[in-house]
């Protein structure tokens, strides 16, 4: 048996070895020639995982270490018996430390009073119910757009767009990328968007439609973007124009990668009869990476936002990637993984 593997996926070197031959290579650097005799192609998403790579080789199963399959042309691997796994949920509560951490950041230094305040929140799976659920017991009121979801399971909890864009005083994406959701928030988007809303996309680049956001910025409180177009070529003059820029990081939390590997390997490793990988789970061999409990009952604004910043500093990533963002690529994969917080039981 045979795996070729993205060298960027944390954790993962030693854990096939025993069972299998591994080569490990550069995700961008993968190529057809690689994979000619694999089985077992484990990615990020900077592999393109389409007819061009895969014609011709071997690969039974891809495995993402990773929430979104955009980078994977599904019906291909439908069509020619490769079965395809992700990691869905891996990083769900890195993304929701991550928006919360940049709100509260940017709240603090444009002087945003977020009491009384209504959260959006579009895309309500795994990340997004994080993010609904931590907004509900900070006190905002939450909307939800999915109408995947609101079709599946009744419109009662959920609410259109344009009612969110008219009624949300924060809007963030967490919605997969897909034919419905490429460049979702266009000019009519903004048009509709509440004047002075802070809007965050953690998500995808490509759900946003970058030139529309850029003449819409002088109309919003605040933008926060860590996912963009043409990642790692991004757009220069978007990321001097926004409040807080990061290079697809959000979900880089130490619980969210571990999470990751896991859930990759697991799925090979059941696919393929690895029994000692069943329940694969990296160890997290540090205490203090161990996630943490916060009670912010009773703070103010400005002390709530302290604790966020205290455990996760943002605007020290924001400052880094402005320093180069030519690094894009460099920045992600030194990143030193920050742990998870959460509030409540």
């Amino acid at each position: 048996m045979k795996i070729v593997a993205d060298r960027n996926i944390p954790f993962l070197q030693g854990v096939f070895e025993p069972y299998a031959e591994v080569v490990y290579l550069d995700g961008k650097a993968i190529a057809r020639k690689d994979l000619l005799d694999a089985d077992v192609l484990l990615t990020r998403t900077r592999t393109r995982c389409n007819a061009a790579l895969l014609d011709g080789t071997s690969v039974r199963m891809i495995s993402t270490a990773t929430i979104g399959t955009d980078h994977i042309d599904l019906a291909y691997c439908m069509e020619h018996g490769i079965e395809v796994a992700n990691a869905a949920g891996c990083n769900a509560g890195g993304v929701m430390d991550y928006v919360f951490s940049a709100l509260y950041a940017i709240a603090s230094r444009k002087s945003i009073r977020l009491q009384g305040k209504t959260f959006g929140v579009v895309g309500v799976g795994h990340v997004g119910s994080r993010v609904a659920d931590m907004a509900q017991k900070l006190g905002f009121k939450v909307l939800l757009c999915d109408p995947p979801r609101a079709r599946r399971e009744g419109p009662e909890a959920f609410c259109t767009l344009d009612a969110l864009l008219a009624e949300s005083d924060i809007v963030t994406m967490h919605t997969p990328l897909d034919a419905t959701t490429q460049q979702m928030c266009d000019a009519a988007f903004f048009s509709k968007i509440r004047p002075d809303a802070i809007f965050i996309n953690a998500s995808r680049g490509e759900v946003v439609d970058e030139n529309a956001l850029f003449h819409a910025i002088p109309k919003l409180g605040a933008v926060v973007i860590d996912t963009w177009c043409r990642e790692p070529e991004i757009n220069r003059a978007l990321l001097d124009a926004v409040d807080i820029a990061t290079p697809h990081i959000a979900g880089y939390s130490y619980q969210g990668k571990q999470n990751g590997t896991a859930l990759a390997v697991r799925s090979v490793a059941r696919r393929f009869g690895i029994e000692p990988l069943y329940d694969f789970h990296p160890e997290t061999g540090v205490p203090e990476l161990l996630p943490i409990r916060l009670n912010v009952e009773g703070l103010s604004q400005g002390e709530i936002a302290s604790v966020f910043q205290y455990n996760y500093p943002i605007f020290t990533d924001d400052f880094l990637f402005r320093l180069d963002p030519s690094r894009f690529e460099e920045i992600r994969a030194g990143y030193q993984y920050r742990r998870e917080f959460y509030l409540g039981q």
